[in-house]
Protein backbone atom coordinates (compact mmCIF):
# COMPACT_ATOMS: atom_id res chain seq x y z
CA UNK A 1 0.00 0.00 0.00
CA UNK A 2 1.50 3.83 -0.91
CA UNK A 3 2.96 5.20 2.51
CA UNK A 4 3.17 1.52 3.80
CA UNK A 5 6.41 1.85 5.90
CA UNK A 6 8.45 -1.21 5.27
CA UNK A 7 8.95 -4.13 7.91
CA UNK A 8 12.08 -5.21 8.01
CA UNK A 9 12.45 -8.93 9.16
CA UNK A 10 15.30 -8.27 11.58
CA UNK A 11 16.82 -5.25 12.76
CA UNK A 12 17.85 -2.94 9.67
CA UNK A 13 22.00 -2.66 9.79
CA UNK A 14 23.24 1.14 11.34
CA UNK A 15 24.15 3.86 8.57
CA UNK A 16 27.76 4.01 9.14
CA UNK A 17 28.95 7.20 9.23
CA UNK A 18 32.20 9.58 10.10
CA UNK A 19 32.82 12.41 11.74
CA UNK A 20 33.05 16.15 9.99
CA UNK A 21 36.00 18.04 11.46
CA UNK A 22 34.72 21.06 13.45
CA UNK A 23 30.64 20.05 13.38
CA UNK A 24 28.32 18.17 14.55
CA UNK A 25 27.54 16.87 10.84
CA UNK A 26 28.22 13.30 10.58
CA UNK A 27 29.70 11.73 6.41
CA UNK A 28 27.61 9.08 5.55
CA UNK A 29 29.77 5.77 3.93
CA UNK A 30 27.97 3.85 1.11
CA UNK A 31 31.07 2.24 -0.61
CA UNK A 32 35.16 1.97 0.19
CA UNK A 33 37.44 1.72 -2.24
CA UNK A 34 41.19 1.18 -2.23
CA UNK A 35 44.06 1.75 -4.73
CA UNK A 36 46.87 -0.78 -4.76
CA UNK A 37 50.60 0.15 -5.15
CA UNK A 38 49.51 3.60 -6.04
CA UNK A 39 53.42 5.29 -4.40
CA UNK A 40 56.39 3.89 -6.79
CA UNK A 41 58.52 3.18 -3.61
CA UNK A 42 55.70 1.40 -1.79
CA UNK A 43 55.04 -0.96 -5.50
CA UNK A 44 59.18 -1.32 -5.09
CA UNK A 45 59.25 -2.72 -1.79
CA UNK A 46 56.46 -5.20 -2.56
CA UNK A 47 58.28 -6.70 -5.39
CA UNK A 48 56.80 -4.99 -8.10
CA UNK A 49 57.57 -3.25 -11.02
CA UNK A 50 57.10 0.56 -10.05
CA UNK A 51 55.69 1.94 -13.80
CA UNK A 52 52.63 2.83 -14.63
CA UNK A 53 50.33 0.60 -15.19
CA UNK A 54 46.43 0.71 -15.56
CA UNK A 55 45.38 0.93 -11.45
CA UNK A 56 44.02 -1.19 -9.57
CA UNK A 57 41.35 -1.52 -6.72
CA UNK A 58 40.27 -3.90 -3.65
CA UNK A 59 37.23 -3.00 -1.03
CA UNK A 60 37.06 -2.41 2.47
CA UNK A 61 33.46 -2.76 3.88
CA UNK A 62 31.85 0.43 4.98
CA UNK A 63 31.95 -0.74 8.69
CA UNK A 64 35.55 -1.68 8.24
CA UNK A 65 36.11 2.27 8.60
CA UNK A 66 36.67 3.05 13.00
CA UNK A 67 37.27 7.04 13.84
CA UNK A 68 37.95 5.39 17.16
CA UNK A 69 41.56 6.24 18.02
CA UNK A 70 41.64 2.29 18.51
CA UNK A 71 42.73 -0.95 16.49
CA UNK A 72 42.35 -4.03 17.85
CA UNK A 73 44.98 -6.56 16.87
CA UNK A 74 43.06 -9.14 14.29
CA UNK A 75 43.14 -12.75 15.26
CA UNK A 76 44.67 -15.31 12.63
CA UNK A 77 47.85 -13.26 12.25
CA UNK A 78 51.19 -12.72 13.20
CA UNK A 79 51.92 -9.97 10.77
CA UNK A 80 49.64 -6.83 11.22
CA UNK A 81 50.89 -4.13 8.83
CA UNK A 82 50.52 -0.80 8.67
CA UNK A 83 49.84 1.68 5.59
CA UNK A 84 49.33 5.54 5.97
CA UNK A 85 46.90 7.19 3.09
CA UNK A 86 44.75 9.93 2.19
CA UNK A 87 41.23 9.12 1.86
CA UNK A 88 38.87 10.97 -0.55
CA UNK A 89 35.46 11.23 0.23
CA UNK A 90 32.32 11.73 -2.53
CA UNK A 91 29.49 14.01 -2.38
CA UNK A 92 28.19 12.16 -5.85
CA UNK A 93 29.09 10.58 -8.48
CA UNK A 94 28.33 8.82 -11.57
CA UNK A 95 30.00 7.05 -14.96
CA UNK A 96 32.24 7.79 -17.59
CA UNK A 97 33.28 10.71 -15.26
CA UNK A 98 36.15 13.17 -17.21
CA UNK A 99 39.37 13.47 -15.14
CA UNK A 100 38.92 17.54 -16.02
CA UNK A 101 35.57 17.31 -13.35
CA UNK A 102 35.99 14.36 -11.35
CA UNK A 103 37.17 17.25 -8.17
CA UNK A 104 34.01 18.46 -8.71
CA UNK A 105 32.28 15.06 -6.53
CA UNK A 106 35.01 15.62 -3.81
CA UNK A 107 32.80 16.30 -0.48
CA UNK A 108 36.29 16.51 1.28
CA UNK A 109 39.68 13.99 2.98
CA UNK A 110 40.72 12.36 5.79
CA UNK A 111 43.58 10.76 7.19
CA UNK A 112 43.10 6.70 7.50
CA UNK A 113 44.98 3.80 7.96
CA UNK A 114 44.55 0.53 5.40
CA UNK A 115 45.97 -2.20 8.56
CA UNK A 116 46.54 -5.55 6.60
CA UNK A 117 46.99 -9.03 7.66
CA UNK A 118 50.27 -9.29 5.22
CA UNK A 119 50.86 -13.08 6.35
CA UNK A 120 46.91 -13.87 5.01
CA UNK A 121 46.99 -11.74 2.19
CA UNK A 122 50.41 -12.74 0.94
CA UNK A 123 48.86 -16.69 1.14
CA UNK A 124 46.14 -15.28 -0.97
CA UNK A 125 48.08 -14.04 -3.75
CA UNK A 126 50.05 -17.37 -3.80
CA UNK A 127 46.96 -19.08 -4.25
CA UNK A 128 45.61 -16.62 -7.01
CA UNK A 129 42.87 -15.73 -4.22
CA UNK A 130 41.16 -12.42 -3.29
CA UNK A 131 42.59 -10.40 -0.27
CA UNK A 132 39.59 -9.69 1.69
CA UNK A 133 40.77 -11.72 4.88
CA UNK A 134 44.14 -9.87 4.84
CA UNK A 135 42.25 -6.55 3.73
CA UNK A 136 38.45 -6.22 4.87
CA UNK A 137 38.83 -7.67 8.64
CA UNK A 138 36.69 -5.36 11.41
CA UNK A 139 37.94 -2.54 12.20
CA UNK A 140 40.97 -2.44 9.20
CA UNK A 141 40.66 1.33 8.60
CA UNK A 142 41.13 3.72 11.34
CA UNK A 143 40.06 6.99 10.11
CA UNK A 144 40.27 10.62 11.13
CA UNK A 145 37.64 13.66 10.36
CA UNK A 146 36.67 14.23 7.33
CA UNK A 147 37.91 18.15 6.34
CA UNK A 148 35.35 19.89 3.81
CA UNK A 149 37.05 20.89 0.37
CA UNK A 150 35.68 24.36 1.88
CA UNK A 151 38.27 23.96 4.36
CA UNK A 152 41.31 22.24 2.81
CA UNK A 153 40.97 22.68 -0.74
CA UNK A 154 42.27 19.52 -2.50
CA UNK A 155 45.72 18.09 -1.34
CA UNK A 156 47.53 17.64 -4.35
CA UNK A 157 51.09 17.82 -2.53
CA UNK A 158 52.32 17.49 0.56
CA UNK A 159 53.94 15.07 3.64
CA UNK A 160 52.43 12.09 4.31
CA UNK A 161 54.13 10.08 7.68
CA UNK A 162 53.79 7.10 9.97
CA UNK A 163 55.37 7.19 13.39
CA UNK A 164 55.25 4.20 15.66
CA UNK A 165 55.63 4.81 18.85
CA UNK A 166 57.35 8.47 17.73
CA UNK A 167 59.89 6.58 15.42
CA UNK A 168 59.30 7.81 11.95
CA UNK A 169 58.34 4.43 9.68
CA UNK A 170 56.63 5.62 6.85
CA UNK A 171 57.16 9.08 4.81
CA UNK A 172 56.38 10.37 1.44
CA UNK A 173 54.65 13.56 -0.69
CA UNK A 174 51.37 13.01 -2.22
CA UNK A 175 53.04 14.34 -5.35
CA UNK A 176 54.23 11.03 -5.87
CA UNK A 177 50.83 9.27 -6.43
CA UNK A 178 51.08 7.08 -9.83
CA UNK A 179 47.99 7.95 -9.92
CA UNK A 180 46.31 11.07 -8.67
CA UNK A 181 42.88 11.82 -7.23
CA UNK A 182 40.71 12.97 -10.39
CA UNK A 183 42.20 10.26 -12.53
CA UNK A 184 41.38 7.47 -9.46
CA UNK A 185 37.51 8.62 -9.37
CA UNK A 186 37.94 8.97 -13.79
CA UNK A 187 38.99 5.44 -13.56
CA UNK A 188 36.74 3.98 -11.13
CA UNK A 189 33.78 5.79 -12.62
CA UNK A 190 33.86 3.38 -16.19
CA UNK A 191 33.34 0.00 -14.22
CA UNK A 192 31.60 0.99 -11.26
CA UNK A 193 28.74 3.64 -10.78
CA UNK A 194 30.20 5.85 -7.68
CA UNK A 195 27.98 8.14 -5.60
CA UNK A 196 27.79 10.54 -2.53
CA UNK A 197 28.95 8.46 0.43
CA UNK A 198 31.81 6.71 -1.61
CA UNK A 199 34.99 6.42 -0.08
CA UNK A 200 38.78 6.15 -1.63
CA UNK A 201 41.79 5.54 -0.09
CA UNK A 202 44.27 6.76 -2.08
CA UNK A 203 47.25 4.51 -1.68
CA UNK A 204 50.92 4.40 0.67
CA UNK A 205 53.83 5.44 0.49
CA UNK A 206 57.22 3.26 1.14
CA UNK A 207 58.05 2.11 5.19
CA UNK A 208 55.09 -0.43 5.59
CA UNK A 209 56.15 -3.15 8.66
CA UNK A 210 54.39 -4.78 11.54
CA UNK A 211 53.01 -3.17 14.86
CA UNK A 212 52.49 -5.30 17.71
CA UNK A 213 49.76 -4.87 20.54
CA UNK A 214 50.57 -1.68 22.67
CA UNK A 215 52.02 0.26 19.67
CA UNK A 216 51.06 4.03 18.93
CA UNK A 217 50.62 4.59 15.43
CA UNK A 218 50.84 8.65 14.81
CA UNK A 219 49.77 9.47 10.96
CA UNK A 220 50.02 12.51 9.39
CA UNK A 221 49.42 14.40 5.99
CA UNK A 222 49.98 18.43 5.43
CA UNK A 223 47.00 20.58 5.85
CA UNK A 224 45.01 17.19 7.31
CA UNK A 225 46.81 17.59 10.91
CA UNK A 226 47.61 14.73 12.50
CA UNK A 227 45.85 11.06 14.61
CA UNK A 228 46.49 8.55 16.90
CA UNK A 229 45.63 5.54 16.90
CA UNK A 230 46.80 2.75 19.92
CA UNK A 231 47.19 -0.69 18.64
CA UNK A 232 45.22 -2.68 21.21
Amino acid sequence: MEGTVPQFVIDAPPVVALPVAGTDALFPVRRVYCIGRNYAAHAIEMGHDPDREPPFFFQKNPDNLDPSGEFPYPPHSSDVHHEAEMAVMLKSGGTDIPVARALDHVYGYALSLDMTRRDLQGAQKKLGRPWEIGKAFERSAPVGPVHPVSAVGHPSAGSITLKVNGELRQQGDLNQMIWKVPEMIAYLSEYFELAAGDVILSGTPSGVAAVVRGDVMEVAVDGLGAMTVRVV
